[in-house]
């Protein structure tokens, strides 16, 4: 079957939630939305920094992979790249849901250490923005989230009501995470209900 036609039939961890996340947006002072990502394309890569194979990549990609610890390569609106280990990253994608790109990070490994791997269907990204999101994530992360120590542009692994996630701060206002698919649901529905207490009267 071809990926169009997949794509298609092909329903995100949280589908089911969408109508619940629009209508938790809470708007004002203390604004904060949830939505989930329609099926980004994520593919795992493993390659030692500044050998051969980390340049191959690097050719398809376009740029450099992140260097150091909670590094984001790239366009948060197009390709990039999250560290995630010495020799291990992220790439991500939210502009391509074909997952085609993979092929070419593949073939640019050929007879090279290291891979490229389809990882898209692993985890669900939910997008959570909004004046009140960094406070709401306080509630159920233990990561230092405050500007100073998480400037936009960094993505770090942490947890979210005990649940193990890739977080990733896109703007000041606005964070990616990355849960499995298989906590795509709780992680939705702690979430929305984290934001209930901005929609009453008296929070301002």
């Amino acid at each position: 079957m071809a990926n169009a036609q997949l794509k298609e039939f092909r329903r995100t961890p949280a589908a089911h939630l969408a109508g619940a996340m629009e209508a938790a947006r809470v708007v004002g002072p203390r604004s904060v939305a949830l939505r989930e990502l329609d099926s980004p394309l994520q593919a795992g890569l493993r390659a030692k920094p500044g050998s051969e194979s980390a340049r191959a990549l690097e050719s398809v990609l376009g740029f450099a992979l992140p260097a150091r610890v909670g590094e984001v390569a790239g366009r948060s609106d197009a390709g990039h790249v999250l560290w995630l280990s010495p020799d291990e990253f992220l790439y991500v994608d939210p502009s391509d849901t074909s997952q085609a790109a993979v092929a070419d990070l593949e073939a640019s490994l050929e007879g090279l250490p290291g891979h490229a791997v389809d990882l898209s269907a692993n985890r669900t990204v939910f997008e959570l923005s909004g004046r009140a999101s960094e406070e709401l994530l306080e509630k159920g992360c233990n990561a230092d989230l405050h500007p100073r120590e998480f400037p936009a542009g960094r993505a770090i692994a942490t947890q979210l009501a005990h649940v193990p996630i890739l977080l990733h701060r896109v703007d000041q206002s606005v964070w990616r995470l990355f849960p499995r698919a298989s906590f795509a649901d709780f992680v939705a529905r702690w979430i929305m209900d984290a934001m209930t207490e901005y929609r009453q009267s008296d929070v301002l």
